[in-house]
């Protein structure tokens, strides 16, 4: 249950509306024209909750979209005082703990980030902040009847100069933590509505990295479902640790929500989280690749198992006939050995490669285990040799004999590119790829 401060919940819901109309009251008092200080309308139904912005994604916020403002808000007076002890520098966190990437940008902020940051204007935070700071506290944490306070409303909206005001304001309070109805903090409704710098501003401001809402996801979860790179990207630059293995409801990590995305994605489907939804351009396969990479860069576990199937990344993506994501996977130092031949419920990848049924990618995802050390003589549970799986048929007889031409001869590391894939094969054209690369006649986008 979730704990209560200050004021009951059934506070009056023109409490919002107040505080959003003072925004735009302080904001036209600047005489500054600040776009990104635009704040939702009220819903035209009964009043009886909060009003709220255009959202990304209803489903991962569980806040629906709102028309464009009609008529102004209620008012409410200016505020008389200010809050005392709140601060508005960030205080950084630890440093990150990985190596660098190409392009990345690593290790705790400095002292007074928002200055230099180019996303966020020094005047929109400043007017966002004299807004805010005078209004009682206990009012800035009321929830609605979906349990959405003002910080989880101006997140949802990607409004990041008023959020970090907010959140500057609530830190020492609770505010960041706080959840709305589907058990999401502020952090987490950033990350599903896919908005970067408030991720990296919430979690420099003390935002726990690993909370998780009513179905066991984190932010890492949201971000690798929904295709959003940048969100993990945020959260490696504001040098905040973070749990990479952290389980969701259906006991997998965010690398498997990662892959099972692509394979989604790939297959022309929605994704196992409800999929692409208005509003915001759908993720391409190059983002969710891009998770994918990020993921393992920040020291996903690749032989990681799920709790229902004991599926690691690798069974997930041969599953999904997805080439791509099996050769990324296998080609990360030191993970083939361990990773080709683990099995799930009894089958390893080769037996799920098997009994693909003559799918494109079967013989080029084979071939491809093979060469990295999958053993054709395993057994599964039901005593089934890889081999026996294979579809009938003349692609299936070939790869047949392959298998049994490979069964007792002793493993070597992966020969030639030529040796891995078949010439002509349908995923890699008349060419072969570079040893160790992705092919470039696969197409991410």
């Amino acid at each position: 249950m979730r704990p209560q401060r200050g004021p009951p919940r059934a506070a009056p819901p023109q409490t919002v509306k107040q505080l959003l109309k003072e925004l735009r009251q302080q904001q036209s008092g600047e005489g500054a024209r600040l776009s990104g200080l635009a704040v939702p309308a009220p819903r035209p139904t009964d009043g009886a909750t909060w009003p709220r912005p255009h959202l990304v994604s209803p489903k991962p916020c569980g806040v629906p979209p709102v028309s464009p403002p009609s008529s102004p808000v209620g008012a409410h007076g200016e505020g008389a005082h200010g809050l005392e002890g709140f601060q508005a520098a960030a205080t950084p966190g630890p440093a990150w703990t990985h190596s660098p990437m190409p392009g990345g940008e690593f290790g705790p902020p400095p002292m007074g980030r928002e200055t230099s940051d180019p996303d966020l204007d020094p005047r929109e935070l400043a007017v966002a902040r004299a807004a805010l700071w005078g209004q009682d506290p206990w009012e800035l944490l009321r929830q609605d009847d979906e349990g959405d306070t003002l910080l989880h409303v101006l997140c949802a909206g990607g409004l990041r100069a008023p959020a970090r005001a907010a959140a500057e304001a609530l830190r020492n309070l609770g505010g960041l933590e706080m959840r709305e109805h589907l058990g999401k903090t502020p952090l987490l409704v950033a990350a599903a509505a896919a908005a970067p710098g408030i991720v990296r501003d919430l979690l420099v401001l003390g935002a726990n990295p690993d909370a998780a809402d009513h179905r066991g996801r984190t932010a890492l979860h949201l971000a690798a479902a929904y295709g959003h790179p940048e969100i993990l990207q945020a959260m490696m630059s504001s040098g905040i640790p973070v749990n990479v293995e952290a389980r969701n409801f259906e006991g997998q990590t965010p690398l498997h929500c990662a892959v099972l995305a692509h394979n989604a994605s790939l297959q022309g489907g929605t994704t196992p989280s409800g999929g692409p939804v208005g509003g915001f351009p759908t993720p391409t396969l190059q983002d969710r690749l891009r998770c994918v990479e990020l993921l393992l860069h920040m020291g996903a576990d690749s032989s990681s198992q799920d709790t229902k199937s004991s599926l690691t990344a690798l069974h997930l993506a041969v599953r999904g006939s997805n080439l791509a994501l099996a050769h990324l996977l296998l080609r990360q130092p030191g993970a083939a050995p361990r990773l080709v031949n683990m099995k799930a419920h009894g089958n390893t990848p080769l037996h799920m490669a098997a009994a693909l049924r003559g799918t494109p990618s079967q013989e080029p995802l084979v071939r491809l285990l093979l060469a990295w050390g999958a053993d054709p003589s395993a057994r599964n549970l039901e005593h089934d040799l890889p081999q026996g799986l294979l579809p009938p048929g003349p692609p299936g007889d070939q790869l047949r004999l392959l298998l049994r031409s490979r069964r007792g001869s002793r493993r070597s590391p992966p020969p030639r590119p030529s040796d891995v894939i078949g010439a002509g094969s349908p995923e890699y054209g008349s060419g072969t790829p570079p040893y160790g690369g992705i092919p470039h006649h696969v197409s991410f986008s």
